[in-house]
C-alpha cells in the first residue's frame, strides 16, 4: 500500500510560479514512476508530467518548457515547478505513483491550482 501526501498549490496570477510537492510512503518496489495529472471542471483527468526512477521524464505538450518535474529517490518525493502559469492551467492537480512493477496506480488527494488572468 502506498500513501501520497501533496503540498503546494494555491491562487496566483497569470505569469507567476508555483511549486507542488508529493511524498510517497509505504512499501513498494524501488523502480516506479511518479508524476502529476490534473483535472479541470468538466474535463477528464490528463497527464501533466511523469518521471521514472532513473530520471526519464514525459510532459504534456501544453506544459513543456514551462513546467519542470524532478524527484528525490532517497526521499520518495516528486516536485513540479510550474512557471509562466496561465489561466488554462487552473485545475486540481493529483500526484501519481505507479509503473509496471507496482501493479496498480495510486493517487494523491488532489491540490487546487487557480491561475487568475
Amino acid at each position: 500500500q502506498v500513501t501520497l501526501v501533496e503540498s503546494g498549490g494555491g491562487l496566483v496570477q497569470a505569469g507567476e510560479s508555483l511549486r507542488l510537492s508529493c511524498a510517497a510512503s509505504g512499501t513498494f518496489f524501488r523502480i516506479n514512476t511518479m508524476g502529476w495529472y490534473r483535472q479541470a471542471p468538466g474535463n477528464q483527468r490528463e497527464l501533466v508530467a511523469t518521471i521514472t526512477t532513473i530520471g526519464g521524464s514525459n510532459y504534456a505538450d501544453s506544459v513543456r518548457g514551462r513546467f519542470t518535474i524532478s524527484r528525490d529517490n532517497g526521499k520518495n518525493t516528486v516536485d513540479l515547478q510550474m512557471n509562466s502559469l496561465k489561466p488554462e492551467d487552473t485545475a486540481v492537480y493529483y500526484c501519481y505513483f505507479g509503473g509496471k512493477y507496482i501493479g496498480r496506480d495510486y493517487w494523491g488527494q488532489g491540490t487546487q491550482v487557480t491561475v487568475s488572468s
